[in-house]
């Protein structure tokens, strides 16, 4: 059986187009076309029905798509398998958002290699579909994602809160002082509503970076403030290259786990403790940095982003005289 037909299949049904599915594969809407049809004569049954809606599963494909995922699974324990050096007893894959890369993923990495030097591991980057895509088809058994999507076969657990503070590359006194030098990075539709509710004034400036915390290295290199996640700015922080705002709002932005269900139990168990085991220390390490930032703060407590009430027309005027 070729593999290739195998995951256009799987391509197919779960975007529900062939246009959707030759986007995703990199091949011509043509090519999946005739792959799909060399799988059907293979099988000797109709796996789509087609309309001009898309496609969708006829009983026969319902039925092959749960072997479809299983031959999926097993020819990527195949190769990882064989593809194991010398001295490596097993192996795991695991995912992650660019931005959960950066003292959270690249950690969780170093920490299972000293949990268990004969595991061999391989990591992945992408966004939400592209990691998904990857669990579905066993390419990679774990990932780290602030947006998960459910599935049949895999299992979504809450990992922490990642804290977007407001930081600047030079010192402020407050959210208002850095209004003109200010750069919104789009941390998803929640964030944008808090955010316009919350901080009109820093709406519609201009520059919008989808970069997530590799906007770090852009905003410590210019004179510029964005939201950022707390351990992501805490070593431009601590280096003085980077500055927390004083009275700016915080926003918890949660961070998950997905995981396929059919991974070993000891792997798997290994895997969530040593990831649990970096979590509690990246919220440690940011619990700090909230810390100080209330200290510089003319209130108690870091006021949440979500949690500030609307600003009028009023409200609006008087900020900004």
């Amino acid at each position: 059986m070729d593999i290739t037909l195998i995951r256009t299949f799987v391509a197919v049904s779960d975007t529900g187009s062939f246009v959707a599915a030759s986007a995703r594969l990199f091949v011509t809407q043509s090519a999946v076309s005739l792959r799909i049809q060399r799988l059907e004569d293979t099988l000797g049954r109709p796996l789509f029905t087609r309309s001009k809606a898309g496609v969708a599963l006829t009983p026969a494909g319902q039925s092959f798509e749960r072997y479809a995922l299983s031959l999926l699974k097993l020819w990527e324990e195949a190769r990882q398998h064989v593809a194991l050096p010398d001295g490596f007893t097993r192996a795991l894959s695991i995912g992650a958002q660019y931005s959960l890369w950066p003292r959270l993923g690249y950690r969780w990495l170093d920490r299972l290699r000293a949990a268990d030097p004969g595991l061999a591991l391989r990591a992945e980057v992408g966004m939400p579909d592209r990691l998904t895509r990857f669990l579905i088809e066993s390419v990679v058994q774990a990932a780290l994602t602030y947006m998960p999507q459910s599935r049949p076969g895999l299992t979504v657990t809450p990992v922490m809160e990642d804290e977007l503070i407001l930081v600047a590359s030079f010192p402020a006194q407050d959210p208002e002082e850095i209004t003109d030098s200010y750069v919104y990075m789009d941390w998803g539709p929640e964030f944008s509503q808090a955010h316009a509710t919350g901080l009109p004034h820093l709406s519609g400036r201009g520059l919008t970076l989808g970069l997530g915390a590799l906007g770090a290295d852009y905003v410590a290199n210019r004179r510029a403030a964005a939201y950022l996640p707390a351990r992501a700015a805490q070593t431009h922080l601590d280096a003085g290259r980077l500055h927390l705002v004083p009275d700016a709002p915080r926003f918890a932005y949660p961070i998950w786990l997905v995981m396929r269900d059919d991974v070993e139990p000891d792997l798997a168990g290994l895997a969530r403790d040593s990831l649990s085991f970096v979590a509690d220390r990246a919220e440690a390490a940011q619990d700090d940095v909230i810390a100080e930032l209330a200290r510089l703060s003319h209130q108690d407590a870091v006021a949440v982003l979500g949690d500030l009430p609307a600003v009028g027309p009023k409200d609006d005027d008087r900020g900004a005289r």
